[in-house]
């Protein structure tokens, strides 16, 4: 059984440490017109503390994550490492200017589900923002929501 989406907003684990890419994955989303909770973390530490902080501060597990590679304090293929040995069910997606094969083989490696690169041009940025948001929140299954 899924969790009905009309229920309530999806909610989205952005993990960026860049302010200007926080504010294009905003206006993504508002652009294409997903009505989305966003949670912002500005490093690996910051979204694993919020994956296993107090469940007061959330309503449960968010239903995807977009993680980038360059990350201070705790690097994004780490950050990807430890929220897959946390069993978490919930799909992540490497969204980062890297298109270093060895990146994306070593992601997937890790349990990523998916691996796109940031668009240079703001448009197709936008528009990216949109397709992966859209997706994975409208047309793939999801597993429910874990309290």
């Amino acid at each position: 059984m899924t969790r009905p989406r009309a229920s309530a907003p999806p909610e989205i684990l952005l993990v960026e440490d860049n302010p200007g890419d926080v504010e294009l994955v905003r206006e993504g989303l508002e652009h294409s017109r997903i009505a989305a909770r966003l949670h912002v973390a500005g490093n690996g530490d910051e979204a694993l503390a919020f994956l296993l902080g107090p469940r007061a501060e959330r309503v449960a597990l968010p239903d995807l994550v977009l993680l980038d590679l360059n990350l201070p304090v705790k690097e994004g293929k780490e950050t990807l490492r430890e929220i897959r040995l946390l069993d978490c069910p919930v799909p992540v997606v490497v969204f980062t200017g890297s298109d270093e094969d060895e990146d994306v083989a070593e992601v997937y490696r890790l349990g990523a589900n998916c691996y796109v690169v940031k668009p240079p041009d703001l448009d197709e940025y936008l528009a990216c923002v949109g397709r992966i948001v859209g997706f994975w929140l409208g047309l793939a299954r999801l597993p429910p929501r874990a309290p």
